[in-house]
This record gives structure tokens, sequence and C-alpha cells, in this order.
């Protein structure tokens, strides 16, 4: 979905334009794309979907959202997965800026997406990123970046910065981190592939603030790692077919 340098490294604050990054959620149109994503996409397109690990999500404060990539399904599947526990005005999507062009960026910014330029990056993604956290929202960001079918690729750190920044200017905010792994018994997905989506515990990014914010990152982006090769432990199991029906609803 996006690639997610380590933007606090190389972003301009001045960028050439000038206008403010914002997000917002559609009213009508938000609550009727998870309405039809939730009982008639994907429960038609998808055979089993099993979601476990829902009870890590919290209910209140804000989060961000740290799935696997490995497939485009992903952002649909995300808000199908959390939906019990965030509602759709709280959650919002880092996406590139090419996804947020013409007919389909009309969608895109009206479901709570905001883009980020990896080419001349920003310092006003990152600001709306922080803007959001303080707000209390829940914002989904692919640590990966790119979409890797077969393997897990190394983690960017800038999902730590954001954290690590927005945690640092407010002590009471308690931002928290949800690793969730994504495992398709397909490599490419389709009709009657079956999903497995497993939610981690909360990282809890204030026991990372140790002074030094590069080797905070390093350290929290380390353990993100981890957290999400645990969760996509599951993907054998997933193939075989191994596991009980789950009932879409």
């Amino acid at each position: 979905m996006m690639e997610f340098y380590s933007l606090f490294d190389t972003c301009q604050d001045t960028p050439p334009n000038p206008q403010r990054i914002t997000s917002r959620v559609s009213p009508w149109l938000s609550p009727l794309a998870y309405l039809l994503g939730r009982h008639c996409l994907l429960p038609l397109f998808f055979g089993q979907i099993r979601i476990t690990g829902q009870k890590n999500i919290p209910t209140t404060g804000p989060v961000i959202f740290a799935p696997t990539h490995r497939s485009r399904w992903d952002a649909l599947l995300i808000p199908y997965a959390v939906a019990d526990c965030i509602t759709a005005k709280d959650l919002r999507f880092m996406v590139t800026i090419d996804e947020c062009q013409g007919f389909q960026g009309w969608f895109v910014r009206r479901l709570g997406g905001f883009p980020v330029d990896t080419r001349q990056p920003s310092i006003r993604t990152l600001r709306h990123g922080v803007e959001l956290l303080k707000q209390r929202k829940a914002v989904v960001i692919f640590p990966e970046g790119n979409i890797y079918r077969h393997c897990q690729a190394p983690l960017k750190s800038g999902i730590a910065r954001l954290a690590l920044n927005a945690e640092s200017n407010d002590t009471d905010l308690e931002v928290k981190i949800i690793p969730i792994g994504i495992n398709y018994s397909q490599p490419y997905p389709n009709w009657g592939t079956d999903v497995s989506i497993n939610i981690g515990c909360p990282i809890r990014v204030k026991d990372y603030i140790r002074g030094c914010i590069k080797q905070d990152a390093k350290s929290l982006t380390a353990d993100l790692a981890k957290a999400l090769q645990q969760l996509s432990h599951q993907e054998t199991e997933i193939t075989n077919h191994t596991f009980a029906e789950i009932t879409n609803s």
C-alpha cells in the first residue's frame, strides 16, 4: 500500500506544496462502504475468515494498527477485523499520494485516507499523523511498505518514530501499536481463498522512550518485527486448511 521511509530523517519542513494535510471520514459513504464490505464483498469473495486476538484491541486511546502486507485486500480486511472495537469515524489510513488521485482517490480520502509522498516526503504528513494520535484516533500504517507475498520484509523505522514523537510530546497519551498478521491460503488471493487475521498484544510506546529517538525507534521496530513474525506463524496451518470454520457476521 505504501513504502514508509524513515521520514523524520528526510522530510522537508517547507515542501513545494504548502497545503495542509488533512483526513476525513464521510458520514454517509464510510458506513455504507463498511456495511457492504463486511456483509457482502468480503464474505462472498473469501472462503473462511478467521480472526483471533480481538480482545487485544484497546477500545479507547490512540492506536496504530501495524499489519503485514500480503495483498491489496489487506486494506479492506483491517476494518473488517477491528470493526467491533473501533468505529469507522476513528479509523485513518496512511497511503501513497498516488492512491489519492483520480476517482479512486475520491473514495480513499472520504474513507479516512491521507497521503504521503515517498518521493518528496514532507513533515506535513508526520504532523498530521501526530495530530490524529493526539485526537485519540486509530491510524493504519503498513510497516513493511510494499506488498510481500511470500515473506516478511525488513520494517522501516518511520512508524516507530511517528509513535515516539507523538508520545514524547504528551506523556499521558499512551500510544499503543497493535501488530497484525494477515495470512492467505494462496499467495495471490482469488475467489474462495481462506484468510487468517491474527491480532497481537499492544506494544506500549511509552516503554521505549529512553532519550535517544534513533535507538528508541530501532528497539521498537525490532520488537514490532518479532511480533509480526510470531503472528504469521500460522501460515502453514492455513495453507493446509486445518482451522475450523468461522461464521462471517
